[in-house]
Parts: C-alpha cells; structure tokens; sequence
C-alpha cells in the first residue's frame, strides 16, 4: 500500500460527519473513535467492536464503511490474527460490491483494492494484481 490507512481513516471519517447519514449513531462513533484513537489493549479493542457493530447498522453510509476498513487494518497491526484479517476482507468485499461501480477509477478505489489485497495476503491467499504480472515479465538487469 502506497497509503497511511491511519490517515485515510480520519479523513474517511471526517468525510463520514459531513456527508453520511449518521444519525442517532453519531455520538456513539465520536466515543468509540477517540477510544480507539487514544487506548490500546482491551479497550481499543472494544471500541473497534464497538464501531464494527454500528456499521453493520448503517451499510449505505459509504464514507463511515470506508472508515471501518481503513481502522479494521490498524487493528491487524495492534493484533495480528486472522478474524481481522477476514473481516477486513468481508469489508472490502462489501465496500466494493455496493459502491465500486461508483468510484471505479478513483484513488478511493485503488486505496480499497490494495488494502483488500493486503489483508487476503495476510490470510495467505496470493493475489496476483497487474503488478505483481508485470514485475514477472519485465526485463530485470541485463536482460
């Protein structure tokens, strides 16, 4: 990833306040954020959960699920198992089925595929991006 999923976060999460409908569910995320911002261990923990669970509740809040994505990777480097690595594909794989048509060819776009394919390689699978295929047929050294 050429990006600070951190800083994605809060920008995805300022874009969130401004222009998704949050709702009653407001107040419960600025908690929960600062929380997970500002704690580690247990309670950054529970404030993820926290958060996870308010999205589930607000799924066309594009912005608020651009969030969850981008924190659900910093949870991986906080704890490092394989439910959030499968949860950051199962919101990406969401993010994209409802909103990739809508930011295809977007840096959004590119940001959210490269993160997808992070996790999935922190699952072990290997995908092969146009990257990857072009790494193996360039010419390298003296060729």
């Amino acid at each position: 990833m050429n990006f600070d999923p951190a800083v994605a976060a809060q920008e995805a999460l300022a874009r969130a306040y401004a222009h998704d409908s949050l709702g009653d569910a407001q107040s419960d995320i600025e908690e929960a954020e600062e929380t997970f911002s500002s704690e580690t261990g247990l309670e950054a923990k529970r404030a993820y959960e926290t958060l996870i669970a308010i999205g589930e509740n607000l799924p066309q809040a594009k912005a608020f699920q651009e969030f969850l994505i981008f924190i659900t990777w910093q949870q991986v480097t906080e704890e490092t198992i394989p439910r959030y690595f499968q949860k950051g594909v199962q919101l990406t794989e969401q993010f994209l089925a409802r909103f990739g048509s809508q930011i295809q060819g977007t840096d959004l776009y590119e940001r959210i595929v490269a993160i997808r394919q992070s996790f999935r390689r922190g699952l072990g699978d290997r995908i092969e991006s146009m990257q990857d295929e072009y790494d193996r047929d360039a010419f390298h050294g003296g060729d």
